[in-house]
C-alpha cells in the first residue's frame, strides 16, 4: 500500500485567521503529487496580516514588515502564483485529496495551524491520521550529532540557551546546504520547499508507525 503525506502551512491575521493557506500531497520518496497555495478570501485583504507591535522596524514580524508582505501577496496574485479561494473551495480541495489519497495530515508545529484553521472554518478534521512534523524533527533530525556540530559551527542557535535552532529554515539548511534562502515565510513555499524535505528525511530512516509516534 502506497502512502502519502498531507503537509499544511499557514500564514495568519492579526485576528488568528488563515490569510494564506498552503498544503502539499508527497509520497514517502518526497514526491509532490499536488499542491494548493490560495489567498483565503474575507480574510487577507480584510484583516491586517499578523504583526508583532513591540518588534524592532527591521524585523520580519514587525509592523512594517506587514506592509511589505502584504504587498508581495499583491504581487503574487498579480503574477499568478497565487489565488483568492473561498473556505468553501479550499474544504472542497481537501475532501477530494482525502479522498484521493487518504492521506496522514501534518504541519510544522500542528497545533498551531490546527487552531489557526479552526478559527477559519477550514476543515482539518476529516484526515484519519496525524502528526506534528516538527516534533518529529526534533526527534528524528534534532538528535542527530551532525545537526548539533552544523548549528554550533553556522551560528544556529537560540538566543537564550544558546540550544541548536530547531526551526524549518534551519533544519532545511541542513539538509540543502546554506545555499539555501532564508525560509520565505508564505504558506504554499515553507510547505513544498522547506517542511516536505525535512519530511522525506525522516521518512529515510523510520516507517510510518514511528514516524506516527514521533510526531505525537
Amino acid at each position: 500500500m502506497r502512502h502519502y503525506y498531507l503537509i499544511v502551512d499557514t500564514e495568519t491575521t492579526k485576528k488568528q485567521t488563515v490569510a494564506d493557506f498552503g498544503a502539499v500531497v508527497m509520497t514517502k520518496q518526497g514526491q509532490i503529487v499536488e499542491q494548493c497555495g490560495a489567498m483565503v478570501h474575507g480574510q487577507f485583504g480584510t484583516l491586517p496580516l499578523f504583526s508583532d507591535p513591540s518588534a524592532d522596524p527591521s524585523a520580519f514580524w514587525s509592523e512594517q514588515s506587514a506592509q511589505r508582505r502584504a504587498k508581495n501577496y499583491d504581487n503574487m496574485l498579480d503574477s499568478g502564483l497565487r489565488s483568492i479561494s473561498s473556505v468553501g473551495l479550499i474544504n472542497q480541495w481537501l475532501a477530494g485529496v482525502n479522498a484521493r489519497y487518504n492521506p496522514a495530515l501534518t504541519a510544522y508545529n500542528l497545533v498551531f495551524d490546527l487552531g489557526k484553521c479552526r478559527n477559519t472554518r477550514i476543515n482539518l478534521g476529516i484526515f484519519n491520521s496525524r502528526f506534528c512534523l516538527m516534533k518529529a524533527a526534533k526527534r528524528q533530525i534534532g538528535a542527530l550529532a551532525e545537526y548539533h556540530e552544523f548549528c554550533h559551527t553556522h551560528g544556529f542557535l537560540t538566543a537564550v540557551r544558546r540550544n541548536p535552532s530547531m526551526t524549518a529554515d534551519t533544519m532545511a539548511k541542513f539538509i540543502y546546504g546554506l545555499d539555501l534562502p532564508d525560509e520565505p515565510h508564505t504558506a504554499l513555499e515553507d510547505a513544498r520547499d522547506y517542511e516536505a524535505p525535512i519530511l522525506t528525511k525522516i521518512l529515510e530512516s523510520v516507517t510510518r508507525k514511528q514516524l506516527l509516534e514521533l510526531g505525537r
